[in-house]
């Protein structure tokens, strides 16, 4: 079993939660609950998969909070 780490977000237009997968073109997706959001990218990765292994176009290394006066 491969994992992946996926970035979510909420739009604060819509309400709607988003994730992508960071490097991972065409996997993203978004849905109205975080356990949605979760099997939609699932089934995205699964998908993509099906086309072979992913060549990444970037690695995710992490986050950092930025304190601006």
């Amino acid at each position: 079993m491969k994992t992946y780490t996926a970035i979510v977000e909420r739009c604060t237009e819509t309400g709607l939660y988003v994730g992508f997968v960071p490097g991972f073109t065409g996997a993203h997706t978004q849905a109205e609950s975080l356990d949605e959001l979760n099997q939609n990218l699932k089934e995205v990765i699964e998908m993509l998969l099906e086309e072979g292994t992913p060549r990444f176009e970037s690695q995710f290394v992490g986050l950092q909070t930025i304190a601006v006066a």
